[in-house]
């Protein structure tokens, strides 16, 4: 997983601005092993930044992460062999994104108890719903996509809608 591991760095304290909030972005294989790794970025990187993240939203985003890279892995590799990660951390929210250059966008379709996998989607949308944020799936300029999830770090708090 490449990750310059610096992010933008803390700003000066005259913008107003807290010293965990950036934005970085990792880029992985699409392989089985890039699961584990972009779930462990994350983690380390929200203990690094000093985000004020409960332990369930942490698990709640690593989960979301370890779900959307799993899916890029599964369904995009073909047309997308890297893809990319990335934490946004504002003020009042986290985002979480996978981004690859599949073209076809997937929905969250309901769920066949009879079939051991294609609930992640469900999942994620689960996760984001329960903590009181938002998910989606937009396409990229180059013609792939980015599916994202901005939970609040406080209850109630408010997440951004898009990128």
């Amino acid at each position: 997983m490449d990750d310059d591991g610096r992010g933008p760095g803390p700003l000066p304290p005259e913008t107003g601005k807290v010293p965990y909030e950036g934005v970085w972005r990792f880029t992985a294989a699409a392989v089985d092993a890039s699961v584990p790794q972009a779930r462990h970025a994350v983690r380390d990187l929200l203990a690094r930044q000093g985000v004020p993240a409960s332990d369930d939203l942490v698990q709640g985003l690593l989960l979301i992460v370890s779900e959307l890279v799993t899916n890029a892995v599964r369904h995009a590799a073909v047309l997308s062999p890297m893809l990319a990660v990335e934490v946004a951390v504002g003020a009042e929210w986290v985002r979480v994104s996978v981004e690859d250059d599949h073209p076809y966008r997937p929905t969250a379709l309901v769920a066949d108890h009879g079939q051991t996998g294609g609930r992640g989607l469900l999942l994620v949308r689960e996760i984001t719903q329960e903590a009181g944020g938002t998910c989606d799936v937009d396409h990229t300029a180059s013609g792939g996509k980015v599916i994202w999830a901005a939970l609040p770090l406080k209850p109630n708090g408010s997440a951004p809608n898009a990128s």
